[in-house]
C-alpha cells in the first residue's frame, strides 16, 4: 500500500469526490446509502460515479446530486471522458480495489478503499485502508463506512428521480411482474413453481407479465412455452424497466439487480434468496421502509463461504459457486410456492 509519511492530508472538506467502481447492476444500487451519505455531509460538493454505460439512463435525475459517468474499463473512449474531470479531492473505492488506480489516474489526491484485498498490489495506490465491520451489515450499509460521520437519513422515492425513457405498452392495471432471470443459472427458481405462482396471482386479479435480461426471453419460453403470458423478456432498457416496476402492485424476483431496482422505486418486492446472502441484501437501515420481503432457507449447508470481494468476512454466509461446482440448485429448490405466496398476499394486503 502507498504510505502518504506526511506527503498528503485527507480533505477535511472536499470540493470534488469520485466514487470510482466497475460493479453490476445491484452492487450499484446498493451504493445509495453512501451516494446519501455524502450529499448529508458535503452539502456543497460535486460527486461524481462511474457507472456501466447501461445504467447512465437511471441516475439522469442525479439523485442525491450526483453526477456519472459511464465507465467500460474495455472501452477507452469510456476512460478518457472520467480523465477529461481530472482532478478530484476524495476518491472512494467500494468493492474491488483495482481501482483505485483508476482514481489515482483521474487525479484523486486522497483515495480510501476497504482493506483486505489480494493481491496486494490492487490497493497500492490507496491512501487510507478501512476495516469491513465485524457484526452483520448490509452491504450498502457497510458502505458507508468509507465516510465518517452519522448515518443517512433513510431513503424516500422522492429522492430519486424517475428517468426519461422510450414508451412502451404498459401492461393493465392491476398487474405484476414476474422476473425470472439471474446472473448465474443457480440463482433461478423452478419453471413449475413460476408458473404455479402466476396462476395463483392472476387468481387473486392480477395480471401477470414475465420479465427478464437481455437474452433471458428463453427461460420465458421453458416456463411459458404457448406464450399465455405477456413477456418483456429482453425487450426494455434498464429505464423502461423502471418504469414496468413503478405501475406494478408487485414484484417478484431472484436475488438480481431487480430487485433492488425495486426498492429504489417502492414496488413491493419479494426476493427469492438461493445462495446469496439475505443479509448482505436486505433492506438494512436505508430500506428500513421499503415494502420488501426475503424467502430463503436460513443455514442452508452449501451456503458456507465467508468471502466477500475476495475479503475474509467471518460473519458472512454466501455461495458464489458456479455451475462447474454445483450442478443443481438445492438451494433454490428448497424455496416452496407456498412461502413466497404467503410474503406476496403480506405485501399486497386488500390492494388488489
Amino acid at each position: 500500500m502507498a504510505r502518504t509519511r506526511g506527503r498528503r492530508r485527507p480533505p477535511t472538506d472536499p470540493a470534488r469526490i469520485l466514487v470510482a467502481h466497475n460493479l453490476l447492476l445491484g452492487d450499484t444500487l446498493m451504493l445509495t446509502p453512501l451516494l446519501a451519505k455524502l450529499a448529508a455531509r458535503f452539502p456543497g460538493a460535486s460527486i461524481v460515479m462511474t457507472v456501466s454505460p447501461a445504467m447512465a439512463s437511471l441516475y439522469a435525475g442525479r439523485p442525491y446530486g450526483v453526477s456519472v459517468i459511464p465507465y467500460d474499463p474495455r472501452d477507452f473512449t469510456r476512460q478518457s471522458a472520467l480523465f477529461q474531470q481530472f482532478g478530484y479531492d476524495l476518491a472512494l473505492v467500494p468493492g474491488d480495489n483495482r481501482y483505485s488506480w483508476l482514481a489515482a489516474a483521474a487525479g484523486a489526491r486522497w483515495i480510501v478503499a476497504f482493506d483486505g484485498d489480494r493481491p496486494a498490489y490492487k490497493s497500492w495506490p490507496v491512501d487510507e485502508l478501512r476495516s469491513y465491520p465485524a457484526r452483520p451489515q448490509t452491504w450498502g450499509d457497510m458502505m458507508t463506512g468509507l465516510v465518517d460521520g452519522a448515518a443517512p437519513s433513510p431513503y424516500r422515492m422522492d429522492n430519486w428521480t424517475a428517468p426519461p425513457s422510450r414508451s412502451f405498452q404498459p401492461p393493465t392495471d392491476p398487474y405484476c411482474v414476474l422476473h425470472v432471470g439471474a446472473s448465474s443459472a443457480l440463482k433461478r427458481w423452478e419453471p413449475g413453481k413460476w408458473r404455479a405462482l402466476a396462476e395463483e396471482l392472476n387468481a387473486r386479479g392480477l395480471e401477470v407479465v414475465w420479465s427478464g435480461g437481455p437474452g433471458e426471453d428463453n427461460l420465458v419460453s421453458e416456463i411459458d412455452p404457448d406464450g399465455r403470458i405477456r413477456s418483456y423478456a429482453g425487450r426494455l432498457d434498464l429505464a423502461q424497466m423502471w418504469h414496468l416496476l413503478k405501475g406494478a402492485r408487485l414484484l417478484v424476483c431472484p436475488d438480481t439487480g431487480i430487485a433492488h431496482m425495486g426498492r429504489i422505486v417502492g414496488v413491493p418486492t419479494v426476493t427469492l434468496f438461493g445462495p446469496g446472502s439475505a443479509i448482505l441484501c436486505a433492506a438494512g437501515e436505508f430500506w428500513r421502509d421499503s415494502p420488501y420481503r426475503a424467502v430463503t432457507i436460513a443455514d442452508f449447508s452449501c451456503r458456507d463461504q465467508r468471502v466477500l470481494f475476495k475479503r475474509e468476512i467471518d460473519w458472512v454466509r454466501r455461495c458464489a459457486r458456479g455451475a462447474g461446482e454445483c450442478d443443481r440448485p438445492l438451494c433454490m429448490e428448497a424455496i416452496g410456492i407456498e412461502r413466497v405466496l404467503l410474503h406476496c398476499e403480506g405485501l399486497l394486503g386488500n390492494k388488489v
